[in-house]
């Protein structure tokens, strides 16, 4: 439930696939978080929420010191569990009008922590260098609850709001089945069936949660981890098209220009290079990738 992550080496960017929901403190070093294009910075003294599903993050440690954070995992049983003890022993009335398109649109949030927050996690780091802490399941549920009372009491704001969104468990259980689906081959309607919905029903759902049509939600995802692949290794386009889901390496190009008007090839290049758009790509990603054009057209 409460683990603290040392990073000694900076081993650049990685994939964290969760199957829980975390809340996380950074207390030394940078964190990055890659969304899409952006790529959002969280310094030491922020809290951060991660929903379930991939999030590409890379851990910097700074002037010669390890990168350290504390996370907090969780999920709608436990979450659900400690609100209504809160509730019933301390009479806690929690609600929440706070949106914004953070909350909306991304599964992960981030903020500088406010100062009961920071002395909390300050004090939690402290506790998990006890070995014994670390073993002691009761003493896990009592920090787990202080946290959740720390955010369910403070304003309004986008870690609250995303905290509180986790109560369904029926939520996570439909969002675990598209998650864990992302990279096989599977039809939309052999989906619905895993989730116990109907067609129709499921592409409702599906749009009420991740604000897009299926089948282009998962094209996106599958072309945002390829441009990680494309960056963080030097397999070739058409193992990486693979990887992703995308058996035919001629599709896979044109999906990628469409997306991020340029061929892989090219954007790895372009995102390789010490000097920003000197590098070109070299003359054999320049003709894998002209032949399988040209099979399309």
């Amino acid at each position: 439930m409460i683990v603290k992550y040392v990073e000694s080496l900076h081993n650049g960017i990685q994939t964290q696939v969760l199957s829980r929901y975390a809340i996380g403190y950074i207390l030394r070093g940078t964190k990055y978080i890659y969304d899409g294009d952006k790529r959002q910075t969280l310094t030491r003294g922020d809290v951060f929420y991660l929903g379930i599903g991939h999030h590409y993050i890379e851990n910097c440690p700074e002037g010669g010191q390890p990168f350290e954070q504390v996370l907090f995992y969780y999920t709608p049983e436990d979450l659900q569990r400690i609100l209504m003890h809160l509730n019933i022993t301390y009479g806690l009335n929690i609600s929440n009008e706070h949106s914004c398109e953070n909350c909306r649109n991304r599964t992960h949030v981030y903020m500088p922590a406010w100062n009961s927050l920071r002395n909390f996690f300050i004090n939690t780091n402290n506790y998990l260098r006890d070995e014994e802490f670390r073993h002691d399941e009761t003493a896990e549920n009592i920090k787990m609850t202080e946290l959740i009372y720390l955010i369910a009491s403070h304003e309004d704001c986008c870690i609250k709001s995303k905290l509180l969104s986790n109560v369904d468990s029926a939520k996570e259980n439909f969002e675990q089945i598209v998650y864990d689906h992302i990279f096989k081959d599977i039809s939309i309607e052999e989906l619905a069936k895993l989730t116990n919905r109907s067609l129709t029903s499921f592409k409702k759902e599906f749009r009420r949660h991740f604000q897009m049509p299926p089948h282009k939600w998962y094209i996106r995802q599958r072309l945002m981890h390829s441009r990680l692949l494309l960056i963080s290794t030097s397999k070739s386009i058409s193992e990486i098209g693979n990887e992703c889901t995308f058996p035919n390496t001629s599709h896979f190009i044109k999906l990628f220009k469409k997306e991020y008007q340029m061929t892989p090839a090219t954007y790895r290049h372009r995102h390789l290079s010490t000097v920003p758009g000197e590098a070109q790509p070299t003359l054999e990603e320049i003709a894998e990738e002209s032949k399988e054009m040209h099979r399309v057209l």
